[in-house]
């Protein structure tokens, strides 16, 4: 019988208690005192107990009445509470941002995007895992994070936001010819040694598929697995690498690594996206806010 409450009658139930007057109860709630009455009526019929003793000074609770009364105001609180919890959320302040980021985005792109973002938003709660793009697309599907960032992948179940391209750019060491000379031919690069990072990633087949599409054939290969080693190995003079720019933007700035041009070569671009379930609905709140800021830092 309890499974009938409604919030209505128990809103009814509650501020005629608290007034102890059908006419000003009905009132404050913006109701006519017989659409009040028979909200009561509908409570005490569907818990089979009457709830007040009507009298000619008012409402008086009955035992049935005061047993049920701190429970009803507990549902009411919450739901007011519950009310605010989304208004605030709507608003972007509070609430919880989980992130799924490939490798290079969240080394060297989140988290000047997230300084940004924790200074405006200091009461949502921020989580980031970090893997391949394939696992992020996987931490998206299984709703473990509410928003992935890296390269293009296509599934039926996610949206892909554009952010911004990302390009891949020749770098030698300060001594190196290739830097005296600022340009190279592609065909130069095979005779060079030639430094990759991580065959998982998206950046390794698109400097590989260059190379095998113009029939180069590097002198020797060190491979590495990740881009701080495979800088370093540059710095050092150890051989050239096509990397990220947003990896580099220290290193360039400092002038630990210089630019090479290739000549003949179109750039090397690869998009980073943002994933999201396709059934996850309009972005709210702190989803919404953070992908705007994305949006700007392309």
């Amino acid at each position: 019988m309890m499974a009938n409450m409604q919030l209505p009658q128990l809103e009814a139930f509650a501020e005629t208690a608290r007034l102890g007057n059908v006419s000003r109860a009905a009132e404050m709630l913006n109701l006519t005192q017989p659409a009040l009455t028979a909200r009561l009526q509908g409570l005490e019929g569907d818990l089979g107990v009457d709830l007040f003793v009507r009298g000619a000074r008012g409402m008086t609770l009955t035992d049935a009445g005061r047993a049920l009364l701190p429970y009803a105001q507990r549902v009411l609180a919450q739901v007011i509470e519950g009310r605010k919890a989304v208004q605030d959320l709507r608003g972007g302040k509070v609430g919880e941002l989980l992130i799924g980021a490939a490798p290079a985005v969240s080394t060297y792109f989140l988290p000047g995007v997230l300084k940004t973002y924790q200074a405006t938003h200091r009461d949502v709660r921020l989580g980031v895992r970090t893997g391949h793009t394939e696992e992020v697309l996987e931490m998206v599907l299984r709703r473990e994070v509410d928003v992935g960032v890296g390269r293009p992948i296509r599934h039926p179940d996610v949206t892909l936001i554009p952010l911004f391209d990302d390009e891949l750019v020749l770098v030698a060491s300060r001594a190196h010819p290739f830097a005296r000379r600022g340009k190279v031919r592609l065909q130069e690069l095979g005779e060079d040694r030639l430094i990759l990072f991580d065959r998982a990633s998206s950046y390794y087949d698109l400097t590989s598929s260059l190379l095998r599409q113009a029939g180069v054939v590097p002198e020797s290969v060190i491979e590495l697995d990740n881009v701080e080693a495979a800088k370093k190995m540059v710095i050092e003079g150890l051989g050239v690498a096509l990397l990220p720019r947003m990896a580099l933007l220290a290193e360039l700035r400092a002038r630990l690594l210089r630019p090479v041009r290739i000549i003949g070569a179109p750039p090397v671009r690869r998009p980073i996206v943002a994933i999201r379930r396709a059934d996850a609905g309009p972005p709210m709140g702190p989803v919404a806010d953070f992908l705007a800021m994305l949006g700007t830092r392309g």
